[in-house]
């Protein structure tokens, strides 16, 4: 029998902890005047970036946003051709689309359901760009491949990150390995500042002067240190006495408030921790299901640090007794848990219809979105919480 207090836990599938030190950073914030990219924004970036091993980091206004800027930087234009995976939010293809590039999907690895490397040069052509691939639900993409399939071709490779943020690839985190790495702290996301927001990570000096430079407007400002542009500029022009602004071109503002930043410095100093906790849930969820027919568990890629941002599972209807869609319903409304669905394959999508993609294109996507469910998991839940889980997926079982 569910109780009040499970069906609360288990409603909320996603997303952080905040806690007393959060709500005081905050308020420490507020009490200065709550700017915009001030000096807690600074340390989020530059503890960001030591966390991730790389030497520039860049706060932004969301996830999107991150994507976008990194394709910003690159120079990508109407006409040019970026490689991903249809498997994923919209934001992801959408931010090439967005800037007139034209998307290329490639089929997912039915195991770890990421972009499959080995289907990737099929679709390289002369305008192609980028590949950009998702590191979906936690785990990271199989990099090795894909960064020597770009180097061949002269590819630049932009990390989608936002669900993996503090996983690890041969022991290197998440988003450091290619061009950029883009992360997402959105409310649902393994840490938050404070419903939205966004970073950017390189290692590569010029590309971050362009995302610094696009985040704010385009904006330098000389004779004086700058919290919102690019590099500083001590040089005044001639016949000017104290500060001068410019602008390199037309620019957007994305830039992310000081009450984010300070919320993400505690956030990601509690990531190691929180990630650990939802690692452990999964693998008691794991022990809990792993015998039942007709339920295929998420895999974890040996050399990858999966952080389970989400527990997808494939529901075979014969062996289990019940289809996917029977599944949600009847999880939702009979034991009280919310499941998800993550994602419609994107070239099912009326957006990329739209732009001639077809049903049948990718078989391996199409397959597995019409088992996947995605089960909660978070790093609240308690073991009483999960046992009642395993316990209502279990019940199901029909076969």
């Amino acid at each position: 029998m569910s109780t009040p207090s499970l069906k609360f836990d288990l409603q909320i599938k996603y997303g952080t902890e905040y806690g007393p030190e959060e709500e005081a950073a905050l308020l420490d914030v507020l009490r200065k005047g709550a700017p915009t990219s001030g000096e807690a924004c600074i340390q989020f970036e530059q503890e960001f970036a030591a966390y991730c091993g790389v030497p520039h980091a860049r706060a932004v206004s969301n996830g999107t946003a991150a994507l976008f800027l990194s394709l910003v930087a690159l120079g990508i234009k109407p006409g040019d051709r970026v490689i991903t995976t249809p498997m994923t939010w919209i934001a992801t293809a959408a931010a090439a689309v967005t800037l007139g590039a034209e998307v290329d999907f490639v089929d997912i690895d039915p195991e770890t359901c990421n972009l499959d490397p080995r289907q990737i040069e099929e679709k390289i052509t002369p305008k192609t760009r980028a590949i950009l691939p998702v590191h979906l639900y936690g785990q990271c993409c199989d990099m090795d491949a894909i960064l020597e399939i770009a180097r061949r071709h002269n590819l630049a490779v932009i990390e989608d990150a936002c669900h993996s943020v503090g996983a690890d690839y041969k022991g290197r985190k998440a988003g450091s390995l290619g061009l950029t790495g883009c992360f997402s702290f959105h409310e649902q996301k393994n840490i938050s500042t404070l419903g939205e927001g966004g970073m950017i990570v390189t290692s590569d000096p010029a590309v971050f002067e362009r995302i610094a430079l696009y985040r704010s407007h385009c904006t330098r400002v000389y004779g004086r240190s700058t919290k919102y542009c690019s590099l500083d500029e001590e040089k005044l022009p001639m016949g000017k006495r104290f500060w001068w602004q410019d602008f390199d071109d037309c620019g957007y503002n994305f830039r992310m408030t000081d009450v984010q930043g300070a919320v993400g410095v505690v956030q990601l100093r509690k990531l190691d921790a929180l990630n650990a906790r939802r690692i452990e849930n999964a693998a008691h969820i794991s022990r809990g299901l792993q015998d039942l027919p007709g339920l295929k568990l998420p895999t974890v890629a040996a050399g990858c640090k999966h952080v389970f941002h989400l527990y997808p599972v494939q529901i075979d209807p014969v062996k289990f007794g019940m289809d996917r869609d029977d599944f949600i319903h009847t999880m939702l409304h009979e034991k009280g848990i919310k499941v998800g669905t993550h994602y419609t394959p994107l070239h099912l999508t009326t957006a990329f219809k739209k732009r001639g993609t077809r049903k049948g294109q990718l078989p391996v996507a199409e397959a597995v979105a019409s088992r996947l469910v995605t089960l909660p998991i978070n790093p609240r839940q308690t073991r009483e919480a999960l046992n009642y889980l395993i316990e209502s997926v279990r019940s199901l079982h029909r076969a």
